[in-house]
């Protein structure tokens, strides 16, 4: 069975392949993601790192806080992302009259 950690605090010029490496150590890497803005494609500054349990375990205590490239890392179980109400904040109300 695999978890998902949420990877905050990342510098901007994190590769996937860096993130790989350094979770790597404590387990295997099942994928890495890490989150652009979806207008500008610019970095956002934290992604996500699946892996296998106790691998997961072990990285969350050895990493949570440890400096990566000039920031402290903050690693955490990933949560699920609550679901969103509403529709589109753009779109006009259609009336018939």
């Amino acid at each position: 069975m695999s978890s998902k950690l949420y990877v905050g605090n990342l510098p901007f010029t994190a590769q996937e392949d860096e993130i790989r490496n350094l979770f790597s150590t404590y387990g295997e890497v099942l994928s890495v993601a890490l989150i652009s803005d979806r207008e500008t494609g610019r970095p956002r500054g934290f992604g996500f790192v699946e892996m296998n349990e106790s691998g997961a375990r072990s990285a969350q205590e050895a990493l949570d806080g440890k400096d990566f490239q000039g920031r402290n890392l903050r690693i955490n179980e990933a949560q699920e992302r609550a679901p969103r109400s509403g529709g589109d904040r753009n779109r006009q109300s259609r009336r018939p009259w």
